[in-house]
């Protein structure tokens, strides 16, 4: 039996499942695992790690299709024009993603939901389901594991998270980039992939989650759709995009070192060179995309659906930011919403678990010149 035979087999042992649903998630699967076998250096423990990582993607995803199969009714449900944010990771998305997430008349991704999203959440029990302590416990774990991740991205059980691992489930995702070196997979993600199969199911998932559990105006976050815009304007075609700036000096270095304190804890060949390129690449691609998507249809209408967030102003006072925000939205930022967010910010202070340090150079990285190869971004948004 192949590798990719016997991980999607120890998944339907695992679960009693057999149906995994369309087939749009294997191709990914298979590029995956052979990227990792031959190039990603992986040790005993970073082996383990991923095949339980792929095997736990794959029973999630047979799970969803088994809710689907008893409910078909899930189906009817409708994501109706879901703000999004986007732009390069590292620019206060995460503190804005929050923000938003205090609005009780909203809905996001809560870390629990990601990592059990089956049986789907009810509105009776979302605050004390037993998942939430479980995904806790996995937060301890990963902060042990990874022990400068929370100073790059504090997080709890309860706060809002990216649509990644929806997008794992079709195997076409940057989630498994900062888990190991992996050139091919990456070209192929970058360049040749196919992302509409995979923004459907993260549709699927979003109905199953606002099945029984509203609200559904959904706050959505993520910096890898900067990279495959136009394959998600097609799934969610109302969408409206908040989209955070920051100095691309402070940025990319920044990613490149997330990557590496993810990668050296399952490889003892890690190569911070091609952490440094590969973060310099993709975001140039992304970034490009997604300056040309804003800048296209008629009369450049499209980028009347997109609203810009500047870094420093955010990390000073954000709530004139949120009323303007708001404003655009056309919906109404109430007392209360505002009470809430001012006491995630009071509670959540930047570098609140100490300031998260890197060398560029280290990842081959010269700030200058990488300010001057992003200068069509820096210009084009006053950056």
């Amino acid at each position: 039996m192949d590798r990719v035979a016997a991980l999607l087999s120890r998944a339907r042992v695992a679960t009693s499942l057999e149906d995994f649903g369309e087939d749009s998630f294997r191709e990914g699967l298979e590029k995956l695992v052979a990227s990792v076998d031959a190039e990603a250096h992986l040790t005993e423990r970073g082996s383990a790690a991923f095949d339980m990582q792929i095997v736990d993607l794959l029973s999630w995803r047979l799970q969803i299709e088994h809710w689907y199969r008893l409910h078909p009714e899930i189906d009817d449900q409708q994501i109706v024009a879901p703000l999004i944010g986007l732009g390069l990771p590292r620019t206060g998305s995460t503190a804005l993603s929050c923000l938003l997430a205090e609005d009780p008349a909203a809905r996001s991704i809560r870390a629990w939901e990601a990592r059990f999203p089956c049986p789907p959440p009810q509105t009776a029990t979302e605050v004390d389901d037993p998942r939430i302590a479980q995904a806790q416990q996995a937060m301890q774990r990963r902060e042990e594991m990874f022990p400068r991740m929370k100073m790059m991205v504090p997080s709890s059980a309860t706060s809002p998270t990216e649509c990644q691992t929806f997008m794992a489930y079709d195997f076409k995702s940057q989630l498994f980039l900062p888990f190991a070196q992996l050139p091919s997979y990456a070209e192929w993600l970058i360049h040749k992939a196919d992302l509409v199969p995979t923004y459907r199911y993260v549709k699927r998932v979003l109905k199953l989650l606002q099945w029984r559990c509203p609200p559904t105006r959904w706050r959505l976050k993520n910096p890898g759709h900067t990279l495959f815009i136009d394959s998600l304007v097609q799934v969610f075609p109302d969408a409206r995009f908040w989209m955070t700036h920051r100095d691309v000096a402070d940025v990319i270095p920044s990613v490149a070192d997330l990557y590496f304190e993810m990668t050296k804890a399952f490889s003892d060949h890690v190569d911070k060179t091609f952490l440094g390129r590969l973060n310099v690449d993709m975001w140039e691609v992304g970034l490009r995309r997604l300056i040309a998507f804003r800048d296209g249809g008629a009369t450049g209408g499209r980028n009347q659906r997109f609203f810009d967030v500047h870094f420093a102003p955010l990390q000073r006072d954000p709530f004139p930011i949120m009323a303007q925000l708001y404003q655009f939205l056309g919906e109404d930022l109430t007392a209360e919403t505002r009470t809430r967010m001012q006491s995630w910010r009071d509670n959540t202070p930047r570098d609140k678990h100490g300031a998260h340090r890197y060398e560029a150079a280290e990842f081959g990285i010269d700030p200058a010149s990488l300010r001057e190869r992003f200068r069509f971004y820096t210009e084009r948004f006053s950056v």
